[in-house]
């Protein structure tokens, strides 16, 4: 075997444990993503049911003096499923990375160019994920603010009423009003994050059907590199 055939086997040979490892990473990067897709829809669940709870707190009766909302058990759910969010986030990243580093080392030009296609997909996806958490997120903490808020105004109402034993009926008016208006803003809010998360997961179908057919290409194109590379040096 001369020396160019055994140079060429070897340049074959690398290449294809690079398109090994990036198969791998592709694998771990779907599974993530897959993950995330789930952990956010159920995210946003959360934030709705604690908009939800709120708003029916709102409308209850204005003698009713008892907390509007005991949201405690949702905060640390809340906040356990944030956590896991941002793994799922960091690891994601760290195979984003690794998948470039092999992308820019694999030294084929037909095949960097649509290992280039692959990856650049692959940070889309992680940035729409991270820009619908962080959305969320805001708008969970934004909501339980105003409850808060919400709250402490209403007790000190009723304090100031059963102090005076008047039935302030502008106080009344104004508490409707005030309920009125948040109710309307946290509907905006929930119709926002559903909009968001309906085209999330249509724009991941629509590329899931394309990612089949550039993974088929890809192959083609991988076979016929290494066909190429045989055929000029038979044994």
């Amino acid at each position: 075997m001369s020396r160019t055939q055994q140079v060429c086997i070897a340049r074959v040979v690398q290449v294809s444990s690079y398109v090994l490892l990036l198969l791998d990473l592709r694998k771990q990067a779907r599974q993530l993503e897959n993950e995330l897709d789930l952990k956010l829809v159920s995210f946003s669940k959360l934030c709705t049911s604690y908009s939800h709870s709120s708003a029916r707190d709102g409308r209850r009766d204005s003698s009713d003096t008892t907390p509007l909302l005991n949201g405690s058990s949702q905060d640390r759910m809340f906040e356990t499923m944030a956590i896991e969010i941002e793994q799922l986030l960091a690891r994601l990243t760290g195979v984003n990375d690794k998948m470039a580093e092999y992308t820019n080392s694999a030294g084929v030009p037909s095949l960097n160019a649509a290992l280039m296609h692959t990856l650049q997909r692959h940070r889309d996806i992680l940035q729409d994920y991270t820009h619908e958490f962080h959305k969320t997120k805001a708008n969970f903490m934004a909501i339980r603010e105003r409850e808060n808020l919400l709250g402490s105004v209403r007790k000190d109402i009723e304090s100031y009423k059963s102090g005076s034993g008047v039935n302030n009926r502008r106080t009344e008016l104004f508490l409707k009003e005030h309920d009125h208006l948040r109710n309307k803003s946290i509907a905006l809010i929930l119709l926002s994050t559903t909009l968001r998360s309906s085209d999330r997961r249509d724009n991941k179908h629509c590329y899931g059907n394309k990612r089949k057919y550039d993974f088929t290409e890809r192959n083609v194109e991988v076979d016929s590199e290494q066909n190429e590379h045989f055929g000029q040096y038979p044994f």
